[in-house]
Parts: C-alpha cells; structure tokens; sequence
C-alpha cells in the first residue's frame, strides 16, 4: 500500500466528505477520489460506500482505517525519533575516561551534557591510556578523555583541560613542616608514579620533571591507576605529584601542597576516531568548551 494513499484514505473517512478531505489536504477533489478509488482497486475491496447522497465506510474501511491511523502514527514517531538522533538530541553516546578524570572539569562537563541532551543515553567507563586507544580506534567507544592525549593518525585530538601539578602528601610528613617546598629537595623522597604499566605514561611525565630538576628519584613505587597511588599516600608509604584538580576531593590521610620548582602541568584531552561523524559526539564536545570556558 502505498502510504500517501493511506493519509488521502484517513482524511476522507475522517471527514466522511471528499470536498472536505481535499480541502484538508490541500488538494483538488478529482484527483482525491481518483487516489482512493486505485486504493480500493489494489486491495480489491470496498472501502467506501458512495451509494448514499452521503458516503460512509465499508467494514473493511472501518479495520483500515484504525490499521491506517496506527501506521501513519508510527511512521511520524519513527520520523521524528530518527530526526533527534541525527541533531544529536537522541541516541547513545560512550565515554571512557582516564580515574584523574573524575575531579575537576569532566564531572561538569557530564551534569551539563546530560541536563542538555537528556535523551541521550550516556554510557561511562573508566580506562587507562592504552585501553582508551584500543577501545576508541575499534568503535568500542566514541570519546576517549586521555592524559595527555592519546596519538594515532585516525584519531584527533582537542585540549579539555590544562592544569598545574601539586604535591600529595601524607599528612604525618616532616615536609608539611616547611613553609615552601622544593622539588629539587625531594630526591631522598619515595616518589608513587603511576601507571605501572603500559609506558611510556603519566610515570614517565613525572620523572622527566624531576629530571628538570636534576634528579631521579632514588625510590620508586610505581601505581597501576591513581586511586592505588593516593592510597599509598594516604597510608605514608611516600609522595606523588598529582593534577591539581585532585585536590577538590578530600582524601583521609593526604594533603595537597604547591611546590616551587619546574611545573609544566598537566593536560587532559578528548580523543575520538577522525572518520566518527555523530552529532552526539560534536554535541558533548561543545559543551565540554562550554563549560570549560566559564
């Protein structure tokens, strides 16, 4: 059947008058009545009594007509659900994220995507650097928030934010004591790096600091994620340098501290495949700038 016939068949039984339904439709009544009579003739069936000075339906236009509103009801909520999808404003949307990620600006840029686009169904994980890349260049997930930034050339890049680093401390430390705390006076310290795996990594950002210092920590521990590193800070088994975003979020046990000396800081960036063209992808990107920009 085809489905303008059906809407010219809806509006006629509705109306119950062919001048009225033409008018409806904005249409002339000749070719109306031409377009139910070839509905009536593909059926093979009656549709509409035209033997009365005035018409009405036949049973089988009564059943159509209830099929017909059912049809034409879902092909315009099909219409209208697939056109959300393609603006962005329904749909899926996954995220994966680095466990740092989950203080400072991501958490914002989260609430305001969801409050935005409520319809999208947002689905997070947390990963390390070298899950991200895997997942996001194998479309298992579509936004990849990486520390630094994850380097591929199917994938592209775009800064989410820039921040300084901050020394964690457990809070029974003698250099809570000081008043300023040199890096380059840390080297005797138990530096915590993370991950342990894969390199090079945050780890190596670390020690590459301390080595613009003019030293290498003597005693490493080394993380496989950042909740294990602050746990081992928190229990004094010895420093870390960490994003300054951490520090919004109290951890029994540790301290946050500035520092003097070289501070390059850290970055985290959204990282997607070039070729990945959904509208829900551009969208969480601009309301990360957003809110980023406040």
């Amino acid at each position: 059947m085809d489905l303008r016939r059906l809407a010219y068949f809806v509006a006629v039984a509705e109306e119950l008058h062919f001048g009225r339904a033409a008018s409806r439709l904005a249409i002339a009544q000749p070719p109306l009545s031409r377009q139910i009579a070839q509905l009536e003739c593909d059926l093979g069936v009656m549709l509409i009594d035209r033997s009365r000075s005035q018409i009405r339906l036949t049973q089988a236009g009564s059943v159509l007509l209830e099929r017909a509103r059912d049809v034409l009801d879902r092909l315009d909520r099909t219409q209208r659900e697939i056109k959300r999808i393609g603006e962005g404003f329904s749909g899926h949307l996954r995220v994966a994220f680095v466990g740092s990620a989950t203080y400072g600006a991501l958490p914002n840029v989260i609430k305001a995507f969801r409050s935005a686009y409520p319809d999208v169904e947002l689905a997070l994980s947390a990963m390390n650097n070298a899950e991200q890349k895997r997942a996001v260049i194998q479309r298992e997930i579509d936004i990849a928030i990486a520390r630094p930034s994850l380097e591929d050339e199917e994938l592209k890049s775009e800064p989410l934010l820039h921040e300084p680093l901050i020394l964690a401390l457990p809070d029974t430390s003698p250099l809570l004591e000081q008043q300023v705390t040199r890096l380059s006076a840390l080297k005797a310290e138990t530096f915590i790096l993370y991950p342990r795996k894969p390199r090079p990594s945050f780890a190596d950002h670390i020690l590459n600091i301390c080595l613009e210092e003019g030293f290498i920590p003597k005693s490493q521990v080394l993380a496989q994620d950042y909740q294990t590193a602050i746990s081992l800070v928190s229990v004094g088994v010895g420093i870390a340098l960490v994003p300054q975003s951490v520090s919004q979020s109290e951890r029994p046990g540790v301290t946050y501290r500035a520092y003097e000396g070289h501070n390059p800081g850290t970055a985290l960036s959204m990282n997607y495949r070039r070729d990945n063209r959904m509208p829900q992808l551009f969208n969480f990107l601009k309301t990360a700038q957003k809110v980023t920009r406040r």
